[in-house]
């Protein structure tokens, strides 16, 4: 998708540093970054804890709340839109309020695989994919080939 701005790029960034930073020590669940953003401004941040949990977008919206009404997340992977030890991080930004989910790219996971970005569109947050997913799935790798 075209028309990213810096500022988009720049949290990102943010976000994928925040991933990386956890590579390898989250299986089996891939290492997420997330980032919160309301004016301009980071209001949370989270990564995928060791072990897969706490996820990233629930310790972003931990430190964030009650603030986090109207932000921007930004998530190196689709939020999850299944139960499975813990809720759906989708529901979670939603219940939250957020107003945009910028999303780096698509958990191939079929338990989620565009099931978490259509729960965000249902709930009227406008959803954008495609930020720098090139370096989110290299983060990844060994989790996207789980998924051919």
């Amino acid at each position: 998708m075209a028309g990213w701005s810096p500022l988009d790029k720049q949290f990102m960034t943010r976000a994928l540093e925040l991933a990386r930073a956890q590579q390898g020590r989250t299986a089996p669940n891939p290492a997420v970054g997330c980032v919160l953003v309301k004016s301009g401004e980071i209001i949370g941040e989270g990564a995928t804890a060791d072990g897969g949990r706490p996820h990233a977008e629930t310790q972003a919206l931990n430190q964030a709340r009650p603030n986090a009404q109207f932000a921007t997340a930004y998530v190196t992977l689709e939020p999850c839109s299944h139960v499975g030890q813990t809720g759906p991080c989708a529901l979670a930004l939603i219940e939250a309020e957020i107003a945009c989910c910028v999303i780096a790219c698509v958990d191939p996971d079929p338990r989620v695989n565009w099931k978490g970005a259509a729960l965000l569109q249902e709930a009227g947050i406008d959803t954008k994919i495609g930020l720098m997913g090139d370096e989110a799935r290299l983060i990844n790798a060994e989790f996207f080939d789980r998924f051919p």
